[in-house]
């Protein structure tokens, strides 16, 4: 979590913070898995491409977003119960530059599968909707919030009503 915290914090530009992300994610997979999940199922059965998403991801993620999951939504969504990145971090522009946008960019454009990522900034779940697209950054959520109390990089004086100093909303 520590190399996750530099890379946001010093780097001013959050789509290259995002792109690493995604391109590390990438590189958890062999080159040719991606491609091929998307042909035969996102495309053909992209109702079977969710459930087979949620399920792997519910068996297999524990290490990377925390080991309480529970596939739901018909099997095509997954809550992470204590999101590791989000806890651990405690900051909203780590969650959202390094897991969220990078997560549901990678599902997107290497799985074909649209991804909405649902971090709860307060009970530290995060809810996964395999098959639904995220909103625009400007109507997303995620990004409309003030820096979160235990953020390690709270700015002095931040009025809590004012949104994160660290997202960005034209992504």
């Amino acid at each position: 979590m520590e190399l996750v915290a530099i890379l946001d914090n010093e780097n001013s530009d959050k789509k290259y913070v995002q792109e690493v992300a995604r391109q590390t994610l990438q590189s958890f997979f062999p080159s040719w898995l991606p491609p091929a999940f998307s042909i035969l199922f996102s495309k053909n059965a992209p109702a079977l491409a969710c459930r087979i998403n949620a399920w792997v991801a519910s068996r297999t993620c524990g290490w990377l977003v925390g080991p309480e999951m529970e596939v739901n939504d018909a099997g095509q969504g997954l809550l992470v119960k204590r999101c590791r990145c989000l806890e651990e971090s405690g900051c909203a522009s780590i969650c959202v530059n390094t897991c969220k946008i990078p997560t549901q960019t990678f599902f997107k454009e290497n799985m074909g599968l649209p991804l909405l990522m649902e971090p709860n900034y307060e009970d530290f779940s995060c809810q996964f909707s395999f098959g639904k697209s995220p909103p625009l950054p400007q109507e997303d959520e995620s990004f409309q919030v003030a820096c979160l109390a235990q953020c390690p990089n709270k700015a002095t004086g931040l009025k809590s009503k004012r949104q994160c100093s660290k997202l960005d909303l034209e992504l």
